[in-house]
């Protein structure tokens, strides 16, 4: 399941296995439908499948939208393999060339007891200003990625393997677009008990303090100092929420989101990767940092 919701390429999107907030009538479907298409299209061997879930008008069910099918592998193969512990590609290998199922000793899908979450690695910081907003075209080169019993825990490793370790304390930027408002209080609210000191732009700003949410007001970038350019370039600022106003997004989005890359200080640029960070910041407070090796996840050790 990406993190990201559609419209970010699924290449750029984190994902993680197994699905962790999809209802489980919702999983079974899209089982039901995954197999009807492989088995119309007499695969053998591996199938990509993509899907998309509308959310529900009240009182009614989620909407499950097929994307697209092809017949071919995907660069998330190795990442599942990982995640599960069966060599996908190897597997279908042999089945291509007249193998079975039953003599591979494939009978029962696989939902491992932990999570893998898998993160996108992009070249911005070799391109200077280069705006990182992510959309249907991929922009990424690579990807890592983390593993956990705990949700957040897994979250929080891919993104240091990916070189935007979460912080777990310090002041924490947000500006969102107008209509992301109403939803970035509840995600706010949590930095807040986190103990994290709130910044935000004026319009942000007022929509939390509405919601009783303690923050503090900067300027725009032009409208003076202090601003959070300044705070970036000190080192005050930890962590950052900026999500893009539109298609063509303002010149002072632009800047403060390539300034936070030139200074390392990590960014979300969406409310579903907020509401994660949140969660793994959490889970790093509450539980610290362990490892294990593939083989301990897998029982072979």
């Amino acid at each position: 399941q990406h993190i990201e919701e559609a419209g970010v390429h699924s290449g750029d999107s984190a994902c993680v296995i197994p699905p962790h907030s999809l209802p489980p009538a919702v999983v079974e479907r899209i089982k039901e439908q995954t197999r009807a298409l492989a088995l119309k299209l007499e695969v053998k061997g591996l199938m990509n499948a993509q899907f998309a879930i509308k959310d529900a008008e009240p009182g009614g069910e989620p909407v499950v939208y097929v994307l697209e099918a092809n017949p071919r592998a995907s660069r998330t193969v190795p990442f599942v393999s990982k995640a599960i512990g069966v060599p996908l590609a190897k597997k279908a290998a042999l089945i291509m060339v007249g193998r079975t199922l039953n003599d591979l000793g494939l009978f029962d899908e696989i939902t491992p007891k932990h999570f893998s979450v898998k993160e996108s690695v992009f070249p911005f910081n070799k391109f200077a200003g280069v705006d990182i907003i992510l959309g249907p075209e991929m922009k990424s080169t690579g990807e890592v990625m983390g593993m956990d019993a705990d949700l957040g825990l897994a979250y929080a490793k891919s993104q240091m393997a990916a070189g935007g370790a979460l912080p777990t304390q310090g002041n924490l930027f947000i500006s969102v677009h107008d209509a992301h408002k109403t939803n970035v209080v509840q995600i706010a609210q949590e930095f807040a008990r986190l103990g994290f000191a709130l910044f935000a732009t004026e319009g942000t700003a007022m929509t939390l303090k509405a919601a009783g949410v303690g923050v503090t007001a900067l300027f725009k970038l032009s409208e003076g100092r202090p601003n959070v350019l300044d705070m970036i370039k000190n080192g005050e600022i930890a962590l950052i929420i900026n999500t893009p106003s539109g298609k063509t997004p303002r010149a002072d989005e632009v800047r403060i989101r390539t300034t936070a890359l030139q200074h390392r200080v990590p960014i979300m640029t969406t409310l579903s990767g907020a509401a994660a960070a949140v969660q793994g910041i959490a889970a790093l407070k509450k539980h610290g940092l362990s490892v294990r090796s593939l083989q301990e996840y897998h029982g072979k050790l």
